[in-house]
């Protein structure tokens, strides 16, 4: 049997190459989406794993400390600590800002750590690939190597610098924005504390208000100032569980007693993939979409040309008794094949563009496998325009002229 699907190839082997390319760029892009979301949700639970909690503490009725912001009293992760089931709770600070270093600066989240050993203390970063741990109370920090920071760079934050003193990796927000760790009580000034003139302006108006000036109380207004320049808040405890108890009853208690909101591993995942990417996620399915449609449309628009410029030899197999379906089936190997090479330059195309991407793309394989299929299921739909007018020619056009 003649094969007029591998002849019209070879006949216009150009325009179906080059085809097959432009429809690969667009399945390239389809994968990188895919991979852009992928990477979003693997950044929210990257985050969950790298904090070594079981469980979030955060001021009630909030989504925070990720999803919404969060401010609780620095000393009730010892209350905390003392209740059934706890093994470790330890205070953490967040801050999303501008991490400067000489003439450039960095987009970072800003992780304030409290003190302790590594390896012991929630909020840590688990493993460096150079240097060490903070070891100081003041003016170190960790970053991640996605910062581009190097080990003894000098960093500013906020009105202080500190030294990079080591390195770590996949250590990112919610958001993939790599994180720089210092101590907790410089992470508390960097996001509470005001600038020198609002400091100023702040202790003008302490003093000029009758209430914290009083003539006949001594020592008053120093200690209303002194308050005011001081910080004891935190955006969230870490709480690590003692093995055997269940996180759910151990919530429940401490949102007992401790009038505070409690969140399992469970539930800050559920926060983060199903509220604070639901929009992105719903972005990026809408250009899923989009490509569909558009590759579909190119695939049907080549077949039905390349089916169109060969009416006559269909009209000529018709003549000699070759079957519909044998006809049907070679328009659609056509399109099959057409798919395989766009689907080929396409995954391509997407492993060597994804590391080029600012944001983490995560290409995983069951999407690949499930994308192949896709295409060779909208390339199959596509042909059907051409098969249904091939099916129409009229035999005597074969003769006929």
């Amino acid at each position: 049997m003649i094969s007029l699907a591998g002849r019209d190839i070879l006949h216009a082997w150009g325009k179906f190459v080059f085809t097959g390319m432009g429809l690969g760029l667009l399945i390239g892009v389809t994968l990188v989406m895919a991979g852009v979301y992928r990477g979003m949700v693997d950044d929210g639970k990257a985050l969950l794993d790298n904090s070594g909690a079981d469980m979030w503490v955060v001021q009630k009725d909030t989504l925070g400390p990720y999803a919404e912001s969060s401010s609780i009293h620095d000393d009730l992760y010892r209350g905390i600590r003392a209740m059934p089931g706890i093994g470790h709770a330890a205070n953490v600070t967040y801050l999303t800002m501008q991490v400067r270093q000489d003439a450039r600066d960095v987009r970072a989240m800003v992780v304030g750590i409290a003190a302790g050993e590594a390896g012991t203390m929630a909020g840590w970063p688990p493993y460096l690939v150079a240097g060490r741990q903070i070891t100081r109370g003041h003016y170190e920090a960790v970053a991640d190597i996605a910062t581009g920071f190097r080990l003894g760079d000098r960093l500013t934050i906020r009105r202080n610098q500190y030294t990079v003193v080591g390195l770590t990796r996949r250590m990112v927000s919610s958001s993939g924005d790599p994180m720089v760790f210092i101590p907790l009580k410089d992470a508390q000034e960097a996001q509470f504390l005001k600038d020198n003139d609002a400091i100023w302006q702040s202790r003008r108006r302490t003093e000029a208000n009758p209430a914290f000036n009083r003539p006949g109380v001594p020592g008053l207004l120093d200690a209303v100032i002194a308050s005011q320049s001081t910080n004891a808040y935190v955006n969230a405890v870490l709480v690590r569980l003692k093995p055997g108890h269940a996180p759910d009853e151990v919530a429940e208690s401490i949102r007992r007693w401790k009038r505070l909101t409690v969140y399992t591993r469970t539930q800050m995942e559920d926060i983060l993939i199903g509220k604070l990417i639901a929009t992105s996620s719903k972005q990026i399915g809408m250009f899923l979409v989009i490509l569909a449609i558009v590759s579909a449309a190119i695939v049907a628009f080549i077949i039905y040309t390349l089916t169109m410029d060969k009416i006559r030899e269909i009209a000529v197999l018709k003549l000699i008794g070759t079957r519909n379906r044998t006809i049907a089936a070679m328009i659609m190997q056509q399109a099959l094949v057409l798919g395989v090479i766009g689907f080929v330059v396409g995954k391509i195309t997407a492993t060597f563009v994804a590391p080029l991407f600012p944001k983490y793309v995560l290409l995983m394989p069951s999407d690949s496998v499930a994308g192949f299929f896709a295409v060779l299921a909208i390339c199959a739909l596509s042909s059907v325009v051409a098969i249904r007018m091939a099916l129409k020619v009229d035999p005597a056009e074969a003769i006929g002229g």
